[in-house]
């Protein structure tokens, strides 16, 4: 039997799964046995990597789309359709460009049937208070995107929600944009100036989830679970550089370097590398340039992540994508928080060109069971070509198409530097450029 929902929660989330379905008919489960509740009077943050399940969790609360099983309900009631008092920002400002900043700020309120004249004055309001004063008149495209995702915010601000969803809100935004903006919704926050009682948000940048929320939830992936959830007793404005801001920063670095359970076939104690695993596309010259910066001083073979992530300004999921494919490449080592060197990493580092280039062939077909398959492919036909269909097919059978589509560009990109094959574009097809040779 479940849980019943607490009287005052806002969002009450139960033993949620969601699964969608995969090209080659079965279910890809993206949401498994989730639990989430969310009271007035706070910013909860759901932190994860892309692909985590954390932006289809907002749309199972937005009404968007519903569980394969468990329960979500809002305030007591089962969520079906959108609930009334919840409003989202989206990643992308999707903005009309035909109406102006007023003219888009109204529109929830007239979906509402609230009167023109009240509508005109809630929405010059929310366009005061998030700092677009004397915008009102102007259309998206006169705006920079800072203030087009204010006017983003405006719009779900307007309408008095209980709860501000926000998905990866700032994301789109340049760095000091994306800062100013933060700061200014906070201070609204701590001042009690913001419509609305509660604020969940769906981020991937570790420091902006510190930065900003009462409560993380830290979620694992394939399929997405809640791993672990943190509180930040920080009070606001916080300081980026305070001690203790830091090593939270750093313990949340650590939990999502561990390595979880393989659900999978694994090589050498790491998990998922069987021909079935997702592969990010990483470019194998910032894969290059990554270890050259992690064996030159000041890191000697060995760095701290969210030192390492500021110093090169990567995000965090980019940090992340990108240590664990030197992790599987054996060029490296992921745990902790921490990137470490390999023998073979610190080899790679200090190599002329094509014999790096060898090195990376050589690990590929070891280590990254899809291109070893294709490389025995190709050598075993007499044509020494093949579609990218059937690897892709093969694919579909682990992980959905976007994911499959997206493994293969990493493939065709990784075994292009090694030259261990080549890949025509139109065609679509796999062939090797000297057939006599052997990887």
């Amino acid at each position: 039997m479940l849980d019943q929902p607490k009287p005052s929660a806002l969002i009450d989330i139960r033993n949620v799964c969601r699964s969608f379905p995969k090209g080659s008919g079965e279910q890809l489960l993206v949401l498994e046995q989730v639990d989430l509740t969310i009271h007035s009077g706070e910013i909860v943050g759901l932190l994860g990597r892309s692909g985590s399940g954390k932006s289809t969790l907002l749309r199972i609360i937005a009404g968007l789309v519903t569980p394969s099983s468990g329960s979500a309900a809002c305030r007591g009631e089962t969520i079906v359709g959108p609930p009334n008092g919840v409003a989202m920002v989206f990643q992308s400002f999707a903005l009309f460009p035909w109406l102006t900043v007023l003219q888009n700020v109204e529109l929830g309120l007239e979906a509402l049937g609230v009167d023109s004249a009240v509508r005109r004055k809630r929405a010059l309001a929310a366009i005061d208070l998030i700092g677009l004063d004397g915008f009102e008149s102007a259309y998206p495209k006169e705006l920079s995107g800072g203030m087009r995702q204010r006017v983003g915010f405006a719009r779900a601000l307007v309408v008095h929600p209980d709860l501000l969803l926000m998905d990866e809100p700032f994301s789109a935004l340049d760095v000091l944009t994306a800062e100013t903006l933060r700061t200014d919704l906070i201070d609204l926050w701590t001042e009690g100036r913001l419509p609305i009682k509660s604020v969940l948000m769906v981020t991937h940048n570790i420091e902006e989830a510190v930065l900003m929320c009462d409560r993380i939830l830290v979620f694992s992936s394939n399929p997405g679970r809640v791993a672990a959830e943190i509180k930040v007793d920080m009070p606001h404005p916080r300081n980026r550089l305070d001690p203790s801001f830091r090593q939270l920063v750093d313990n949340i670095y650590a939990r999502m370097t561990q390595r979880a359970e393989p659900k999978m076939p694994s090589h050498d104690g790491i998990p998922g590398t069987g021909v079935g695993m997702t592969l990010h596309h990483v470019s194998s010259n910032v894969l290059s340039g990554l270890i050259e910066a992690l064996a030159s001083p000041p890191y000697h073979g060995h760095a701290d992540l969210p030192v390492l992530a500021s110093q090169l300004q990567f995000e965090a999921d980019e940090i992340l994508h990108l240590g664990e494919s030197l992790q599987l490449l054996r060029f490296a080592q992921l745990s902790e928080g921490d990137l470490m060197l390999t023998d073979a990493g610190r080899r790679f580092a200090y190599l002329e060109t094509d014999a790096r280039k060898r090195l990376f062939a050589e690990h590929l077909v070891s280590y990254v069971p899809v291109i070893g398959l294709i490389r025995r492919v190709l050598d075993e036909r007499p044509s020494h070509t093949a579609p990218a269909a059937r690897f892709r097919n093969e694919l579909e059978d682990y992980m959905s198409e976007d994911y499959a589509d997206e493994t293969l560009k990493t493939v065709v990109s990784w075994g292009r530097y090694a030259e261990l094959f080549a890949y025509d574009e139109q065609s679509e097809t796999f062939s090797l450029e000297n057939p006599g040779e052997s990887a």
